[in-house]
Parts: C-alpha cells; structure tokens; sequence
C-alpha cells in the first residue's frame, strides 16, 4: 500500500502517506514515483529517489535533484556526481559501497527566458524539507549504514535541524540524531557543485576530499 494520491493540502505538506511501511528499496522507489506529498512534484519531470549499494556502509546525502538528474532519473549523474565519484576515490571510500540520495526528491527550479528558457536550481524550502522527510528516514533505516555523509546545508538541516550550519559543523563525526542507539554517524561537507562554482576549486575541493577522509576513517 503506497498511500493517498490526491495532493497534500497546502497546511499539511507531508510524504508520509505514500511510504509504505517495511518496504525494500524497489518498493520505495515505486511508491516514490508517485508522491505528491508536496507542490514541487508538479513541475519536475519525475521523481529522483537514490540509487547504489542498498546495503552500503556510506550513505551519502545531497540536496535535490538537478537538471540532469530530473531528465535521467538518477541521483548524481551531472557534473556535481563526476567531482562526488573523483573525491570517494581519492578519499578511500569505494562508490559501490556507497548509497547516494538527496534530501528532496524532486528537481525545484525557475526558468530564465533571458538565459535560453534554461531550469536554474532553486533552493528547496525548510517545509520542502521537511515534506520529503519521510523517503529520507526510509532510505536510512533500510541502509541502515556505519557513516552518512551529508553533502550541503539543506542536507545537514535536514539530518541535523535547522541550526546545522556546514561551515561550523563540517569535516567532524557529528551524532544522528534519533539514532544514537544504532551507532550511525555523520560527516557534514560541502555540496560538490560548490565546487564548480568556486574561484579556488583546487582549494574547495581539496576540503572536500578531506572531510570525505573523516567519514573513511570512521569506517575502519
């Protein structure tokens, strides 16, 4: 059983309804498939719900789904998912022991008749967030992983709370939250793209690389 199909009301934005209970990953991401827990399923073209290792011992979290992701339906296969693959290597972390979602399944973007009619990302919302939160907790009990890796603010707010901030709290094992019983940690970092964005990339990155080290040494 997936839940309700109408959408939510505008009060009460919430993906619980659609989760079902205990289910697997293929199930999950069915189910996914037709969330409208939230608005922003109206204008992406489909939802993006994670991909990898199922049972990876690194659950990597980013943010949303980007233009590239909305278009093929997988999580990190645009330019931010080369620099994520380039730095696990580097940083001893094998990507096939990884499982990679993001906090906001569906792409939240704005078009720019002036810039070619192009989808520029937009920030999801702390109700957004909080909306999608429910496929999140799923991915996580069903993971079930040593290490999650929080990639970006809006990922760390959405483990953490809304007091998270990257640049205080990023390349240290930080606790979970709720789940401090299971023994999972986590490891807040920049998001990737930030990187492609930067002036220094070199220096971005090679802070990127460093904090994904923290999470691999955690895992020995």
């Amino acid at each position: 059983m997936t839940g309700r199909k109408g959408a939510a009301p505008e009060d009460a934005y919430t993906a619980e309804p659609f989760v079902p209970e205990g289910a697997g990953v293929e199930v999950l991401r069915e189910a996914a498939a037709g969330c409208r827990g939230c608005p922003l399923h109206r204008e992406a073209t489909q939802t993006v719900f994670g991909a990898g290792n199922a049972h990876g011992r690194v659950l990597l979290v980013g943010e949303q789904p980007g233009d590239q992701e909305d278009r093929q339906g997988a999580p990190f296969v645009g330019p931010a998912g080369k620099v994520l693959t380039r730095a696990l290597h580097e940083a001893g972390i094998e990507p096939g022991d990884t499982y990679v979602t993001n906090a906001v399944k569906h792409f939240k973007f704005e078009v720019v008749p002036e810039r070619g009619k192009r989808r520029i990302h937009k920030s999801p919302s702390l109700r957004e967030t909080a909306a999608c939160k429910p496929w999140l907790e799923a991915e996580l009990r069903l993971v079930d992983p040593e290490v999650i890796v929080a990639l970006g603010a809006t990922a760390g707010k959405a483990l953490l709370g809304s007091s998270f901030r990257v640049t205080k709290q990023r390349g240290a094992l930080l606790p979970l939250p709720g789940h401090e019983e299971r023994g999972e940690c986590l490891v807040a970092t920049i998001h990737p793209s930030a990187v492609l964005r930067a002036d220094d990339r070199e220096a971005l990155y090679a802070g990127l690389v460093s904090d994904l080290r923290m999470a691999a040494r955690a895992l020995r």
